[in-house]
């Protein structure tokens, strides 16, 4: 019971993030449902999936209504991720062996590495929330609408998405930013709408090759993330952004130590 109410609290406070600064909070749920509620990394990676999927799908809506979102970068950039996460989820994660590799007596499995992978995609978060300005993201010039390399950059966030079950944010905004001059909220609302189509259409890989899924904990955990997101935008009004995505930043820094401590060395 306990696990669960904590589980709860803290679905509630990953919607928050989100809600508050616009990303960041997704790349908690791993942890949490590992650490947390004690399910496989493989496993945890999948539901992730949803619950990023759904709760980004409701931001993206309200984004939407307030006409902040580009549909046609939003097409271009998703597409290629669409194909790399649902294969990634598909193909090359049943793929991977359960033992990676054995080196005097260090057994690095499959489990292991992944979280270890995301413990890196944390710290890789955390240094963009950490060192970003805002002038580094609001473009006020004409730069030209590279479509290559939106379409590479989709793939590459897709193939990551598919590895690790984070949206990505914090890889997508800046590159709606600087590739297709998109205005940093409405770049925001983009990065929402596509990670919610990216991670739910990568869900449904996982759907091919799960046996079981517990859609009640996927639904509760998801319920209370998105509660969180409608408080995270009330308070957003309220309180500076910039300040909130360093503080996040470094507690992400703090988690990434503590997933990579426990994983290498206290295992």
């Amino acid at each position: 019971m306990v696990q669960y109410l904590t589980g709860d609290l803290l679905a509630l406070l990953i919607g928050l993030s989100l809600g508050l600064i616009g990303g960041g909070g997704s790349i908690l749920t791993v942890p949490v449902l590992v650490y947390v509620m004690g399910i496989n990394p493989v496993i945890s990676t999948a539901y992730s999936l949803f619950i990023v999927g759904s709760t980004s799908l409701v931001g993206a809506a309200n984004y939407a209504r307030k006409d902040l979102i580009d549909f046609r970068t939003a097409a271009v950039f998703a597409l290629p991720s669409f194909l790399a996460v649902f294969l990634v989820r598909k193909f090359v994660v049943p793929a991977i062996p359960d033992v990676l590799f054995n080196i005097q007596g260090f057994v690095l499995t499959r489990e292991i590495g992944l979280m270890v992978l995301f413990a890196v995609i944390m710290l890789g978060a955390a240094t963009s929330m950490i060192y970003s300005r805002t002038s580094s993201v609001e473009q006020t010039g004409s730069l030209a609408f590279n479509y290559p390399m939106i379409m590479l950059e989709g793939l590459v966030v897709g193939a990551v998405t598919g590895l690790v079950g984070a949206g990505g944010g914090f890889l997508i905004i800046p590159a709606l930013v600087l590739l297709a001059n998109l205005p940093i909220k409405k770049a925001v609302g983009t990065s929402l709408l596509i990670i919610a189509v990216k991670s739910l259409f990568g869900f449904l890989g996982d759907v091919m090759n799960m046996p079981t899924i517990d859609w009640k904990l996927l639904l509760n955990f998801t319920l209370f993330a998105t509660i969180g997101i409608f408080a995270g935008s009330y308070l957003s009004k309220y309180v500076a952004p910039a300040s909130l995505k360093k503080g996040f930043g470094w507690f992400l820094v703090v988690m990434a130590g503590y997933i990579l401590a426990k994983e290498l060395w206290l295992n």
